[in-house]
């Protein structure tokens, strides 16, 4: 009988190879991005399920949260002609399917190579494994000076990013903040074919600039004397 667990991996995996397809496959760029999205739920829910906490949700805060927000964005703005973009689609079809067989037939290498990797049998091989192969309740990770107790995935990765790592995630933490500046600049550049209100100017406006009134003399309409119609003799 299946478990849960199972139940849970066949699941998601179906889902994420549905989006995967219809990332591929959507005609419109927006539904692409979508699917994408649901496709990256799902890769975080296997994580979660191989107790890959860090991954799964720096997986979706930075690719949901983050990168396709931003490209649904571009998407949106940009009003792309969607139909320019199809115009040579069979034409690069060929190619681009020869080069993702190769990309699946490398992939397909490199996964039976790893699963086909031995166990070497050799005396040495136990005494090796063995200091490593510590049961996680009461496994103890030591991380400069420190040692921590019980410490799971997200735990121990956030104390090696705040301890030994504290300097390289700071400048990571700048150069990301300089982009995002940099990109905010270029989004705000001023264009001449676009008309934009400015709202410091609406509000230090007065009445007196809103409405002007301008007397004018009256002005009678000519009147056109009736034309009689002629008797018949």
């Amino acid at each position: 009988m299946m478990d849960a667990q199972s139940a849970l991996f066949y699941a998601f995996s179906a889902v994420l190879l549905f989006a995967s397809f219809r990332v591929i496959t959507a005609r419109n760029p927006v539904h692409a991005a979508l699917y994408l999205v649901l496709a990256f739920f799902q890769a975080s829910g296997l994580w979660m399920l191989l107790e890959a906490e860090f991954l799964s949700i720096a997986l979706v805060l930075v690719y949901v949260g983050a990168v396709m927000v931003l490209f649904l964005f571009v998407v949106m703005m940009l009003d792309i002609n969607i139909d320019s973009i199809r115009l040579g689609f069979w034409k690069h079809f060929p190619l681009a399917a020869t080069m993702g067989a190769v990309i699946a037939l490398e992939l397909a290498a490199v996964l039976l190579g790893g699963f086909r990797v031995a166990v070497p049998h050799t005396p040495q091989f136990p005494a090796m494994v063995a200091p490593l192969a510590v049961d996680a309740a009461s496994s103890a990770l030591a991380v400069g000076h420190m040692v921590v107790t019980e410490a799971s995935n997200t735990k121990a990765l956030g104390v090696l990013l705040y301890t030994e790592y504290l300097y390289p995630v700071q400048v990571a933490a700048l150069i990301l903040l300089v982009a995002l500046i940099a990109a905010i600049a270029l989004t705000l550049r001023a264009r001449k074919d676009t008309k934009a209100q400015n709202p410091a100017d609406q509000v230090r406006v007065k009445a007196s600039d809103r409405v002007s009134l301008v007397k004018m003399a009256p002005v009678k309409p000519d009147v056109v004397p009736a034309i009689e119609p002629e008797k018949s003799a």
